[in-house]
């Protein structure tokens, strides 16, 4: 461990000198030996680090989106160069070259705060040891050493002997209880974070061996942290834990305002959207307006929640356009004229479709087009029949044909129109 600290001891002063300038904040509100003023220095300092590792965290982002993009190429590369690894690897780079990604991007945010979490480890474990460390005095070092949080003190472990414990001015059963806690809700917080990122964010569409890479680490990294917690001091498990919650609440904000496309938490940022969009009419921020021109720029190849959000937009009237702005669709809205009659925006009246009517109705207007009345049908008297069925009645009593050998109506059963002559029997 002091091969370790004598690594990182060109941050240890700056480390343990943030530290001071926040207990001096803090002791002059709570008391300067209260656990709650060195406990809160050590969460501001968690804060401040965090803060000037956003720009990391937004390009971990990024290069973690890409590297999902690229698992089906680097699928196709493993199997066609499966049994030459240096042609893989060859390959692989060249992959990452022409697409500008970088693999250990994604490891960035916690490469960088290794160097701070190995100073406050040696800050602590000065505290512990009674050694001044950086900016760190005989004076500071008491008070450091009198600080509790919940009965452990700052500088204890979960291993430390019941002696070693009782030095500090405290029982075992307290430093355990605390320190039990902190690494089960640490470890927790791990796993839910990684939860989230998988149930939430990842393109379910595209099956990679970078999905169960990230499925894996899911159960590795809370084990990690349990295995590990217990030689922590509890100084240095507030830290682990406030980087957690800060990293969890970070990764919601991230997931919910910028989701990754194809993944479930797209597809409830465009519901909002949606929802935002019929009450105002537009798009308000530029980051809603930047997502909605990258959907517009791609077309065909929009993804399933993406061509809902743009039908959605069809359905409320309105139309994406390829700056990212939303306007009204005149090819859907309508309005109304003076006399009632529906029109366009533009002016123009719009068609309207039949009223479809019923059986029934259909076939009353079939018999009124025949010139039939709806009045009821009464049997025809002698006086009733006109006198130009007369002379047909006769000439049917007389054997008379119609002429052109034709029929002049169509028996039950058979066709209308002129009837096929029957071949003559043979004799």
């Amino acid at each position: 461990m002091d091969t370790i600290a004598s690594l990182f001891s060109f941050i240890t002063t700056p480390v343990s000198w943030v530290i001071v300038q926040f207990h001096s904040v803090y002791g002059a509100l709570f008391g300067p030996d209260t656990g709650w003023a060195w406990g809160l220095s050590i969460v501001s300092l968690v804060i401040l680090i965090r803060i000037c590792l956003i720009p990391l965290f937004v390009k971990q982002i990024k290069s973690t989106r890409a590297m999902q993009t690229l698992q089906p190429e680097m699928k196709k590369i493993q199997e066609r160069y499966k049994n030459d690894k240096q042609r893989q690897s060859e390959e692989m780079m060249k992959l990452y070259k022409e697409t500008g990604t970088n693999p250990l991007s994604s490891c960035l945010p916690i490469l960088a705060q290794s160097p701070f979490f190995f100073a406050l480890y040696h800050v602590l474990n000065g505290i512990a040891t009674g050694d001044t460390i950086g900016v760190i005095n005989k004076s500071l070092l008491e008070s450091a050493q009198k600080a509790h949080i919940f009965g452990a003190p700052l500088a204890a472990k979960f291993t430390d002997s019941s002696s070693k414990v009782e030095a500090l001015g405290a029982s075992l059963t307290d430093v355990r209880v605390v320190t039990a806690i902190m690494i089960v809700l640490m470890s927790a917080s791990q796993f839910f974070t990684q939860r989230q990122l998988m149930t939430k964010n990842v393109d379910t569409t595209v099956k990679t061996p970078f999905m169960q890479q990230q499925k894996m680490l899911m159960y590795v990294f809370p084990v990690m942290f349990a295995v590990f917690g217990i030689n922590f001091p509890v100084g240095v498990l507030v830290y682990w834990l406030t980087t957690n919650v800060w990293t969890m609440g970070q990764q919601m904000y991230v997931i919910r305002n910028n989701p990754t496309p194809g993944s479930k938490a797209q597809a409830a940022y465009l519901e909002r959207l949606v929802k935002h969009v019929e009450q105002h009419h537009k798009v308000g921020k530029r980051r809603d307006r930047a997502i909605v021109k990258a959907i517009v720029a791609k077309g065909r190849d929009r993804n399933e929640f993406e061509r809902k959000f743009i039908n959605g937009l069809s359905k409320a009237g309105l139309a994406a356009q390829a700056d990212g702005t939303v306007i009204k669709s005149e090819a859907a809205v309508t309005a109304q004229a003076e006399d009632g009659t529906p029109t366009t925006v533009g002016g123009t009246p719009k068609r309207q479709q039949p009223k479809r009517q019923s059986k029934s109705q259909r076939q009353q207007g079939g018999l009124k087009a025949a010139g039939e009345t709806d009045e009821p049908k009464t049997s025809l008297t002698k006086s009733d029949e006109p006198e130009d069925a007369k002379p047909a009645a006769a000439a049917k009593k007389g054997g008379a044909k119609p002429a052109g050998g034709t029929r002049s109506k169509a028996q039950s059963g058979q066709r209308k129109g002129p009837q096929r002559p029957k071949s003559p029997s043979k004799k």
